[in-house]
């Protein structure tokens, strides 16, 4: 960085002017804490599991369901396109971590399931993984956490509100189904290993 530059934030936050709105700082705020969090998960899912963030988040998405999901009940689940689950699921198949099979209730349908070794290798990753977020999250006490939780829940609510607004009668655009991800998420980019 140049010596003129040595003050600037490298963050998102250095993107709007001191006085600019509120909402905008928190905006900018919100996805700097999260670009900072992913990376930082990122590097040590890599690092330690030699696995990937995507990875992570497809095993944590089929365990917290309890059961097996269609590739639409996944993608919706990790706020992602069917298209962008596709190759990671081909590639987690060849690895041994799920297997694809028909789905008995619709035959135009495919079940994902963890298999024996997905589910040991997020039994190792998820103690750790909750390790590191609340190590991000060290900095602020139990209350300050609990009304982080209790605003950011506002916060969801009053964006699902301004979403219905803006496409009455749908849930958005025809993307909207996928809430989007901050501009470091690149599902694609994780699938090539």
């Amino acid at each position: 960085m140049p010596a003129n530059d040595a003050g600037l934030r490298s963050d998102r936050e250095a993107a709007v002017a001191n006085g600019a709105r509120l909402p905008l700082k928190v905006w900018l705020r919100l996805l700097t804490c999260v670009s900072m969090i992913e990376g930082m998960v990122r590097v040590r899912l890599h690092t330690q599991f030699a696995t990937t963030l995507p990875r992570f988040d497809v095993l944590a998405a089929l365990d917290a369901a309890g059961t097996d999901l269609t590739m639409g009940e996944l993608s919706t689940r990790l706020m992602v396109t069917s298209g962008n689950v596709t190759g990671l699921i081909n590639a987690m198949e060849k690895d041994g971590l799920v297997v694809r099979r028909r789905h008995p209730g619709d035959r135009r349908s495919t079940l994902i399931c963890m298999t024996q070794a997905g589910r040991a290798l997020f039994a190792r990753m998820a103690p750790a993984h909750a390790r590191w977020i609340e190590r991000a999250m060290a900095g602020l006490d139990r209350k300050e956490v609990g009304l982080l939780w209790q605003v950011l829940g506002d916060l969801k609510a009053s964006a699902r509100r301004s979403t219905q607004e803006a496409y009455p009668g749908d849930v958005g655009p025809p993307s909207a189904a996928v809430v989007s991800r901050p501009a470091s998420f690149d599902p694609g980019k994780d699938v090539v290993e």
